[in-house]
């Protein structure tokens, strides 16, 4: 037998695992387990999906043959229930003992449920899965009210649905813009703009006090802090997720306090043998120089092929060690211009913005002095120049107007050696 690794996680970060896996150790044992009952498909696309503009189809990206092809061992519908880091086994509901030479952790999470009356009720929506897109796009179908909660990235994917399927909605936020933390009012104007033109309205200051129901359950309209109602019969709810580590109380793999694994800059975690991936991590950013956390797809893939190769690389097989330099990027296609988040937008010490007509913005956020994230709305041709900048470390501390032009030199910034 070949050396065990097991991958609790079918998402992007451990399909991508077990792939690399595979292409470093063609003997070894691979084990992948998912609470799921269908393999890796492209959490981006559910979205259009649920919109109604794409079939389901083109979403799948594994096949189970595609685990034969690769010898890959992958279990649906399999719950961990309980992780032995002494003994190095992992124990499932259904009482199966599954032994590892090395562990990835890539469970993501689930979203978090409004801790108010009827939040359960029939007819609200979280929304993470191929299936919660599947029931998303047929309830919205034939809903004509609709109430959007959560004003992030997902909360805004949820009411780009409700557009789509001519739903009329409320989008109920509780800051005066949408995503304050990344978004100033010129910023998140054009955002506004946007969604009021599909008939979704933003409304702000505002948030659930209680979901009202009819006599069979079902969500019939959202009661906000300050008394007022808006009908709905459709509700999206996006505030945030609860990670899927409860299994790993116990373990001694160490967890922050909202429940997130944390990781080196090589995706290890305290526990020897233990690596962790995805949504899930509270990693070293070598960016940051410090702990962050990151939900963006092309993110999780990378740290999933970089948890891969030091698990390989720690059981002897002879690859170089891997380390996670990342800067990672979210798009949204949901209007007539182009949106995209780079790095980390909400953090940092400084920033430069600029707007630049009705459907043109930019920001650039800073940390002692270098590039750390940003937002572009309208033109997202300078993303490459600032990721670049972010992933080089440059100090731009006393060029930071160069960082507003229409056209980034990357010339004009000089890297730290070059300095020395």
């Amino acid at each position: 037998m070949g050396t065990s690794h097991v991958i609790i996680g079918d998402g992007i970060a451990g399909s991508s695992a077990a792939e690399t896996i595979r292409e470093a150790d063609p003997a070894a044992d691979i084990t992948v387990l998912t609470e799921e009952g269908e393999a890796l498909y492209n959490r981006i696309l559910i979205k259009e999906f649920a919109k109604g503009k794409m079939p389901e189809g083109p979403i799948s990206i594994h096949q189970p043959d595609w685990y034969r092809e690769r010898d890959i061992e992958l279990r649906l519908n399999t719950m961990v229930t309980r992780v032995d880091t002494d003994e190095q086994v992992i124990h499932t509901h259904e009482e199966e003992a599954i032994e590892y030479d090395t562990l990835l952790v890539a469970t993501g999470g689930t979203p978090a449920q409004l801790p108010v009356e009827n939040s359960d009720a029939d007819g609200i929506h979280h929304f993470w899965t191929f299936e919660d897109a599947r029931a998303i796009e047929e309830h919205a179908d034939n809903a004509d009210t609709g109430v959007i909660v959560g004003a992030g990235l997902l909360g805004i994917d949820l009411a780009a649905i409700c557009g789509a399927q001519d739903v009329s909605a409320h989008y109920l936020m509780r800051g005066n813009t949408w995503w304050r933390y990344a978004l100033s009012e010129d910023g998140a104007e054009i955002m506004h703009n946007a969604m009021r033109e599909q008939d979704v309205t933003p409304v702000f200051e505002s948030g659930v006090d209680r979901f009202e129901v009819d006599a069979d359950g079902h969500v019939t309209g959202v009661v906000d802090p300050n008394g007022e109602r808006y009908d709905a019969d459709f509700v999206g709810v996006a505030i945030g997720l609860d990670f899927n580590t409860e299994f790993l109380r116990g373990s001694g793999i160490e967890l922050t306090d909202n429940g997130a694994i944390v990781t080196d800059e090589q995706m290890r975690t305290n526990v020897e043998n233990v690596y962790a991936a995805g949504d899930v991590t509270y990693f070293y950013d070598t960016i940051l120089g410090e702990q962050a956390q990151n939900g963006a797809w092309g993110s999780a893939k990378e740290q999933g092929s970089i948890a891969a190769t030091n698990m390989v690389r720690d059981t002897g097989e002879d690859v170089e060690e891997a380390t996670f330099h990342w800067v990672s990027s979210y798009s949204i296609t949901h209007f007539d211009f182009p949106f995209l988040s780079f790095g980390h937008p909400t953090i940092g010490d400084d920033f430069v913005e600029r707007k630049y007509s009705e459907t043109e913005w930019r920001r650039v956020v800073l940390k002692d002095g270098q590039v750390i994230g940003g937002v572009l709305i309208g033109d997202l041709a300078p993303q490459t120049s600032l990721k670049r900048l972010a992933r080089e470390g440059v100090d731009v501390s006393d060029r930071t107007d160069a960082l507003l032009e229409q056209t980034i030199d990357v010339e004009k910034f000089t890297p730290p050696e070059a300095e020395q």
